[in-house]
């Protein structure tokens, strides 16, 4: 994967806008996708935590809804801006629900989880979590069963941002 590429994805946003993650260049990105009807939901919890803990060192959270895993995010994306924002005060950047697998996964995931990612394979369940170095490296993947707060993630979190 060229360093470049994950910015150059084209992507939608929760206005149904075309746009890019080319406006994370240089941050740490944490990629996660997410679900408002799942048992791991309460992750979006830790997640605005991180978010707000670390985005001045540049740490930037982007939650993609799927509805891949159980249906559990049937909602529009209103539905699902207002969930995130009434239940858990979500501030970090949400965008248009996606498919994470199979034949149309979005682009972003092809890169995250394909054949040419350092992670490859199928994502397991909602809130599998990609942490992007601030040159584009696809640095860590964690499973949905590894929360936020945990202490590998803030360390991976806490080593990306340190990187130069």
């Amino acid at each position: 994967m060229a360093n470049d590429s994950i910015y150059e994805v084209t992507l939608k946003d929760m206005n149904d806008q075309d746009t890019s993650l080319a406006a994370y260049k240089g941050k740490a990105v944490l990629v996660v996708n997410v679900a408002s009807k799942c048992g791991y939901t309460k992750q979006y919890a830790g997640l605005e935590a991180l978010y707000r803990k670390y985005r001045e060192q540049g740490l930037v959270v982007l939650g993609f809804p799927c509805n891949q895993f159980g249906g559990q995010e049937p909602g529009t994306n209103e539905e699902i801006q207002a969930f995130c924002s009434t239940t858990f005060n979500v501030t970090f950047p949400l965008f248009d629900k996606i498919d994470v697998n199979g034949a149309d996964r979005a682009p972003l995931y092809d890169l995250l989880a394909g054949d040419g990612s350092p992670f490859p394979g199928d994502i397991k369940w909602n809130f599998t979590k990609f942490l992007v170095g601030k040159d584009g490296t696809i640095l860590h993947r964690f499973e949905s069963k590894v929360a936020p707060e945990s202490p590998e993630m803030v360390a991976a979190i806490e080593s990306a941002l340190a990187a130069q």
